[in-house]
């Protein structure tokens, strides 16, 4: 009988050595251990990030070839290789360099030649400032243990993302209504609303779309980036 409640003393002994061998150690890294979907929302954010800055300041948003007016009875065609974006024009000169310049300068915004371009310009750079907030605060959420802090911190940011979308993506449908603009009249012919004439759609619009459609998932990432959920949702279940 003594010797039972020795061995059951020393059990009990042995177990509080390894709970308080492991807590001091193991909890706070399981506290700070990265998520799998954290780690990949904070990626993909931060070269959205990336991809949208370097598509807004491209230069190359309607663009016109060169090689499109092959007459050689014009002459005066022969530099009429050009290229529209937010804030620059681009054009080839007699002597085949190509030049760029900002639409009236930096700080004479309102000189931008039409109001649906100033009006992207403002909401695609609202837009792209918005996600690189939020993708400061998700690079932040994972040096958070997880908690309600993480959790609040997730959602601001996913609410953030998802109005960064809809900015930017109002930026880009705002963009084509300036093609009616005399600038662009006098470079891509009949030009119209949606349509460019005798010019055609750059990489970097098309690189633009491609990062608003795709920070269309930054929002779901962000609900589920917390390393620890409250009642986390079986997979099979949604399905």
């Amino acid at each position: 009988m003594h010797s039972l409640l020795e061995r059951e003393k020393k059990a009990e002994e042995a177990g509080l050595g390894i709970d308080l061998g492991l807590s001091p150690g193991f909890l706070p890294h399981a506290a700070r251990m990265f998520s799998c979907v954290g780690c990949f929302w904070v990626l993909l954010s931060s070269a959205l990030v990336a991809v949208c800055s370097f598509s807004f300041i491209s230069p190359a948003w309607i663009v016109k070839d060169q090689l499109r007016s092959g007459n050689s009875h014009s002459h005066s065609h022969n530099k009429d290789s050009v290229s529209f974006g937010l804030l620059w024009h681009c054009s080839e000169s007699l002597d085949h360099m190509y030049r760029c310049y900002t639409f009236g300068g930096l700080g004479k915004f309102a000189e931008i030649p039409s109001s649906s371009w100033q009006t992207s310009a403002v909401l695609c750079s609202g837009g792209c400032a918005l996600l690189a907030v939020s993708s400061l605060l998700a690079i932040i959420t994972i040096f958070l243990p997880s908690g309600g802090c993480e959790r609040r911190i997730c959602t601001l940011a996913g609410y953030m993302q998802m109005a960064a979308v809809f900015i930017m993506g109002s930026g880009l449908l705002v963009y084509p209504f300036g093609l009616n603009s005399t600038l662009v009249r006098s470079f891509c012919g009949d030009s119209d609303i949606y349509y460019a004439g005798e010019c055609q759609i750059g990489w970097g619009y098309m690189l633009a779309i491609v990062g608003v459609m795709l920070t269309l998932f930054l929002p779901f990432f962000a609900k589920y980036a917390p390393k620890e959920q409250l009642s986390p949702t079986p997979l099979p279940t949604l399905l």
